[in-house]
């Protein structure tokens, strides 16, 4: 069977108008020109971490490559100094807590 002729070929990418496609947003350090993250800021990093106390990722902080890094270390000697805390005050909100000798109570 021979090539058909005359058929477009069929384009499989194709480019995303939707919401999740487009450019990317910059980066606010290098729009602001900071050279260098300060760790004693810590109104500016409390934006970079989330509410269980982990440290957002470059896709949803839009930080540049450099700058995730320099906040990702600010985050860190911040936790150690005692400025931010390592995890959420309140922890989970799923309810009361309950302990291993609850168990038996509902048995």
């Amino acid at each position: 069977m021979g090539k058909q002729r005359g058929r477009k070929p069929v384009r499989r990418r194709e480019k995303k108008n939707g919401p999740s496609g487009g450019r990317r947003k910059p980066c606010q350090h290098c729009r602001d020109k900071i050279e260098q993250v300060d760790y004693k800021d810590i109104s500016s990093l409390r934006k970079f971490v989330s509410e269980k106390g982990k440290i957002r990722s470059r896709r949803i902080t839009g930080a540049c490559r450099r700058h995730q890094g320099q906040i990702a270390r600010a985050v860190k000697v911040a936790r150690e100094l005692a400025l931010l805390p390592y995890v959420n005050e309140g922890g989970r909100d799923d309810g009361p807590r309950r302990d291993r000798g609850d168990r038996d109570r509902d048995r």
